[in-house]
């Protein structure tokens, strides 16, 4: 299955009737890491529930923590959020993953190369768009 790089978060979540409407509860730890605020609208995809073998196996693959969203290479598009106490530039992915992109200024929207990976933040150098 692909995933958007675009994914802000990822849990699974019983669906649930209140008066008359159908709600999906979100877990606490994605408005705290700050991957999702309240009362913005996000785009939601939906999987089907998985049967309890493909469950099983699924549940003995996972790791102990969540791995990072980005590895040592990867190229990505970030806008810089906040500055970081050396001055650099802060940019969250998903699940609030930091990185960090030194020389750049709040707003801007850079293309960056991964260049350190770390279980809570990773470090990308600012590079040119070739077009």
């Amino acid at each position: 299955m692909e995933i958007s790089n675009e994914l802000l978060c990822l849990f699974s979540a019983d669906v649930s009737e209140t008066d008359g409407r159908y709600v999906v509860e979100l877990p606490r730890r994605e408005i705290e890491t700050g991957a999702v605020n309240p009362g913005d609208t996000y785009r939601v995809a939906l999987i089907s529930p998985e049967s309890d073998d493909q469950a099983d196996e699924a549940t003995e693959q996972v790791p102990d923590e969540p791995q990072p969203p980005v590895e040592p290479g990867e190229i990505r598009y970030v806008e810089i959020e906040d500055i970081g106490k050396q001055g650099d530039g802060i940019a969250r992915v998903e699940r609030g993953y930091v990185i960090i992109v030194p020389g750049t200024d709040i707003g801007e929207r850079v293309k960056v190369e991964i260049t350190e990976v770390k279980s809570n933040f990773a470090v990308g150098e600012a590079i040119e768009d070739e077009t």
